[in-house]
């Protein structure tokens, strides 16, 4: 257990995940860099680098069907956005004044995302420079490699710019975030943001008793089933991990 925000980083959006969606929004009409938002609220997606992404979501189905098991509900996903200078993104009109629904500045992207995320932008050290290594307090989440186009010899990665921060799961993670649109809503530009991830599972120690039970059989009566957090555990982990393949999709390949 630790604090998943513990970094030099600003945190400028957080998101508590469950994948229902009754009442998963945040009560707050201003929106600030300490506001929870909530599933209804997301609308951005997150593309990691192809093996990244694959770790990431099966650390988390391991770590589901172990709650499942010890019979645990309604946790949830804690993702912290830190959103980066967009260097490699030029814009394609003048942004002055126009910002997004959530206060953040518009960026549209001048290339399509088959650029993936790749360790070719990051910086390689060798696995075991520790002296020049800044892990932080984070003990949780294994730490990320290269892929194997890097050759042989194992090296970790870095992020650049962060004072050497380390790359682990869950942990510093580069992504590329991607708007999407509401639904009846025109897109005139491809908003695309550089981001950092820090994300973790939280609120881990409910279990599905009578309580919870009651509360299931009383809000079936008045709402959809599937919309709400009280679940069985086992339908619980389905919804949530079909939910959390949709906040980090994978690249779209062209035909």
């Amino acid at each position: 257990m630790g604090n998943m925000f513990c970094t030099e980083l600003r945190i400028h959006r957080r998101f508590d995940l469950k994948g229902s969606s009754l009442g998963r929004s945040a009560d707050k009409v201003e929106i600030d860099e300490n506001t929870i938002l909530k599933d209804l609220d997301l609308n951005y997606c997150f593309y990691l680098e192809p093996s990244w992404r694959e770790a990431l979501l099966k650390q988390i189905e391991i770590d589901s069907k172990f709650l499942e098991e010890e019979n645990i509900m309604d946790y949830s996903l804690l993702l912290g956005v830190h959103y980066r200078a967009p260097q490699h993104l030029q814009s394609l009109i003048s942004c002055s004044g126009r910002t997004t629904a959530d206060g953040l500045e518009i960026v549209a992207e001048e290339e399509s995302l088959e650029d993936e995320i790749s360790p070719q932008g990051l910086v390689l050290v060798p696995r075991g420079s520790e002296d020049s290594v800044v892990v932080g307090p984070h003990v949780r989440g294994s730490r990320l490699r290269a892929s194997s186009a890097t050759g042989d010899a194992e090296v970790d990665l870095l992020l650049p710019g962060t004072a050497r921060f380390q790359i682990q799961l869950g942990v510093n993670m580069p992504a590329r975030a991607e708007y999407i649109p509401k639904e009846g809503q025109t897109q005139v530009f491809h908003e695309v943001y550089d981001v950092v991830l820090y994300l973790g599972i939280i609120d881990i120690l409910q279990e599905y008793n009578m309580s919870k039970k009651l509360e299931h059989a009383y809000k079936s009566i008045q709402f959809d089933s599937v919309s709400i957090s009280a679940v069985d555990p086992t339908y619980y982990s389905e919804r949530f991990l079909e939910f959390i393949r949709k906040v980090f999709p994978t690249y779209a390949v062209a035909t």
